[in-house]
């Protein structure tokens, strides 16, 4: 990818951006990437001539909007590999697809005694749903541990927790916090073998790098078109077809309902139409289509490869930096890296980077558990994505240098 890396580059209109009067170097992907001027245009064309809602209406408009909307599902369907197009719901991102999966498939299918097995690298949005379903149902949650300095998941005591049968797996493809990616594959296999229904949270891989459900074997999946390139306010749940429809509806009102009636129980549309209630996210989703189209045009191995490439060269560079702390692998599976610097606030850190045109994540970044738990409760993270390049790399490096010798 780096012989068209300027072509890349200079479809992205936010990269003529400069603060105080640097050029914007971009290193928050991980948090929610850019978007470039072809999915920005596509999403203004859909206003401009196509908007109208979605299924009901038979005027043109209507018809525009429809095939828009559902070809965005079949776009989804197709960089899941998804072996159903109707296995594609549409939610507001990840968050909202772990909180459906345990609102509906987990208060049927929970039951007092059983167990939720999560792991200690999850993001709130895949730890906190499943710890209110597991107090709400009097259930058990038990957590596969990371490994020291969070290098890996302890495999091991995964397979061993998983041979006990638990009734859900939950787990992330690849940690926002870690550079590492889990062996979703392996791990869904051995859940399946005890029985076991898997939950992978793929917010941080799906975009990213090629992602194929039925290769990895797990029963639900859930990402974001926000963090690949799309808009936000929509993402997608995939489940397998048999699942989703044993499952109840969350949500009730329009288009998720067959037959309605006053003084009997309604009678409920097949999936994915039951889990959508209400106005959908139409122009958003034209615009994930477009941003699907996109990725696939540029290459997911090779925007992996790309990722993964400068997360090692700031990796080999940040190590020489003196009481600088690098979580993880050191050899890195995914493109980001969190550290921190030994008398030296993330918070302040960040301030610093954003006054020299260098945008990083500081805090906790929604794994408060797991980074209390490395002993570092604040930390700073670099994630870099398609857009970025190495010369990004050399100036996150020397601004944390200067930030080194200003704050000491």
């Amino acid at each position: 990818m780096a012989s068209n890396l300027s072509e890349i580059r200079g479809q992205f209109p936010f990269l003529k951006e400069t603060v105080n009067g640097h050029p914007l170097i971009y290193l928050d992907s991980a948090a929610s990437s850019q978007k470039p001027a072809r999915v920005i245009g596509r999403m203004s064309r859909f206003m401009e001539s196509e908007y109208a809602n979605v299924h009901r209406g038979i005027h043109l408009l209507s018809e525009r909007a429809t095939a828009a909307y559902e070809n965005a599902r079949t776009s989804v369907a197709k960089l899941l590999n998804a072996p159903r197009e109707e296995e594609v719901v549409f939610t507001r991102g990840t968050t909202e697809s772990v909180n459906l999966v345990a609102n509906t498939w987990g208060r049927e299918n929970i039951k007092p005694g059983d167990t939720i097995l999560l792991t200690e690298m999850e993001h709130h949005s895949n730890l906190l749903p499943w710890l209110k379903l597991a107090r709400d149902a009097d259930a058990n949650v038990e957590f596969v541990p990371v490994l020291e300095n969070g290098v890996a998941l302890d495999l091991d005591s995964a397979r061993r927790l998983l041979a006990k049968g638990p009734k859900l797996f939950a787990f992330v493809h690849i940690p926002n916090t870690l550079g590492l990616e889990n062996p979703a594959a392996d791990l869904c296999a051995w859940a399946s073998a005890s029985g076991t229904t898997t939950f992978v949270d793929g917010a941080q891989s799906v975009g990213h790098q090629p992602v194929d459900v039925q290769e990895m074997g797990c029963d639900f999946l859930a990402c974001s078109s926000h963090k690949m390139c799309g808009p936000s306010g929509i993402g997608a749940l995939w489940g397998r077809h048999e699942i989703l429809s044993a499952m109840p509806p969350w949500q009730y009102g329009g288009e998720m309902v067959d037959r309605a009636y006053y003084d009997k129980p309604a009678t409920y549309r097949e999936p994915p139409a039951r889990f959508e209630a209400g106005t959908p996210p139409i122009l958003e989703a034209a615009g994930w289509a477009e941003a699907i189209a996109f990725l696939n045009d540029t290459g997911l191995e090779a925007i992996r490869e790309h990722s993964v490439s400068l997360a090692n060269a700031a990796v080999q560079q940040l190590q020489k930096i003196d009481g600088l702390r690098i979580f993880g692998p050191v050899a890195r599976q995914a493109g980001l890296v969190t550290f921190s610097i030994e008398g030296v606030h993330a918070h302040d850190v960040a301030f610093f980077a954003n006054e020299r045109g260098l945008a990083l994540r500081a805090g906790h970044h929604c794994a408060q558990p797991l980074m209390r738990m490395l002993g570092s409760p604040s930390s700073s993270r670099a994630s870099f994505y398609l857009y970025n390049q190495p010369s990004d790399v050399d100036a996150l490096v020397a601004i944390l240098h200067e930030a080194v010798a200003f704050f000491r």
